[in-house]
């Protein structure tokens, strides 16, 4: 007997609910493509390039990129001029000022808030500089509770949509919970208990809490979220004191069975080197975390990199000590991370960015003899932007990608 068809008009009640919870879900799924050509282009595209992009009908396209526009997801540009019959095409960006979320961060030198939106745009931004290591977590948290109110106050952040609170902390993290972060002094607390009290009146009910150099790895070789990366697979240092790593793989970040993967401050360089604050000795952060590289070359620890520089420029020995022996460390814990992940691509950011071009030429020699596949595959050491702060950025970012992702789910 041949199968039967059933169409929809004849169908049961049930089929008619699976059909519509079908072309819902395909509906979601079309948003969120749409969305992402948008949003992930490092130019305005039109409605036509979505179309050819996703193999959607123009007019599919359109109509999605319609309703995205209406719930402030992409916005419109002024239509560029026409060089053919037909209408000129209208370019689609990121908008601003519509999707924010929070990005704060506490390090040992700083504390920040930042509020930023889906085009990458800084609407507000406070920042504390201070010694926190050591610190007492509750009277920290409190303090980054209160910047938190200021910058919720201001007018471009109420007037938006707030997308969640990010929080981005220099040590091991699950879940909700900081686990330990050895240059804080901080151990075993929920981050929550303190700023919930702070970000429920704004109607965010919780505080997505993760390692700042994860979370800023996430802003390597990108203006804005959900951009592709300039380089697919990369590892990213960053720190103050502490040096933390964290690794993308294809554009996507790697953190490891329980979230821990990028610890490589705490590689140990020398078995018989200094004590480190993880009770361990002779780690990586112990020979080229800020602090110590600047007392090597005798130099105040709150001196900016830029007169560590300027005394490596001029030749000055202890200068040049300090940097061959930082650079010596990175390429032992860079050069075993090398060897095991297979990503040759160094990014240095927080406080090694600005010391990128004195530590190069050591430390791509110490990676070229220390890399197995170095022939074929050469490590490559290069500068992040200077945002010092992109462990907050970062953790702002996270919550807005989770925008482009399910677009359906704001609008």
């Amino acid at each position: 007997m041949p199968a039967r068809t059933i169409s929809a008009a004849s169908s049961s009640p049930a089929a008619s609910t699976a059909s519509s919870a079908r072309q819902s879900t395909l509906r979601t799924a079309n948003l969120a493509l749409v969305a992402h050509q948008v949003l992930s282009a490092p130019t305005p595209v039109s409605r036509a390039d979505v179309a050819a992009s996703t193999g959607m009908t123009r007019s599919t396209a359109s109509r999605l990129a319609d309703d995205l526009v209406a719930a402030g997801i992409i916005a419109e540009l002024e239509p560029a001029p026409s060089v053919g019959p037909g209408r000129p095409a209208v370019p689609l960006v990121a908008p601003s000022g519509t999707f924010v979320a929070l990005g704060l961060e506490v390090n040992v030198a700083y504390m920040a808030v930042r509020a930023i939106d889906l085009s990458g745009d800084l609407l507000a931004e406070r920042v504390v500089v201070d010694d926190f290591a050591g610190s007492d977590p509750a009277r920290v948290l409190s303090a980054l509770a209160r910047l938190t109110t200021d910058v919720l106050t201001i007018a471009a952040v109420r007037q938006s949509t707030i997308v969640g609170a990010g929080l981005a902390l220099p040590g091991l993290v699950s879940g909700d919970r900081l686990l330990r972060a050895p240059n804080l002094g901080w151990e075993d607390l929920r981050p929550s208990d303190i700023l919930a009290p702070v970000l429920e009146p704004a109607g965010l009910t919780s505080i997505q809490v993760g390692n700042e150099a994860s979370l800023g790895a996430l802003t390597v070789g990108r203006r804005r979220p959900a951009m592709v990366h300039a380089w697919p697979s990369y590892i990213y240092l960053s720190g103050e004191n502490g040096i933390g790593a964290g690794l993308v793989r294809d554009g996507a970040a790697v953190d490891g069975a329980n979230g821990f993967a990028g610890e490589i401050g705490h590689v140990q360089v020398d078995p018989r080197g200094p004590e480190c604050s993880c009770g361990n000795r002779g780690c990586l952060e112990r020979y080229a975390g800020r602090r110590i590289i600047l007392s090597a070359a005798g130099l105040a620890d709150d001196a900016p990199a830029e007169r560590l520089v300027a005394a490596w420029e001029a030749g000055e020995p202890r200068a040049r000590a300090a940097v061959s022996r930082a650079a010596h460390a990175l390429g032992v814990g860079l050069g075993a991370a090398i060897n095991i992940l297979d990503i040759p691509i160094v990014v240095l950011g927080g406080h090694l960015s600005p010391l990128t071009e004195v530590l190069r030429p050591e430390l791509e020699e110490e990676l070229r003899v220390r890399v197995l596949a170095s022939a074929w595959s050469p490590p490559q050491v290069l500068r992040a932007d200077k945002d010092q702060m992109s462990g907050a950025t970062g953790a702002a970012w996270a919550l807005l990608e989770g925008v482009a992702a399910d677009p359906s789910a704001w609008m």
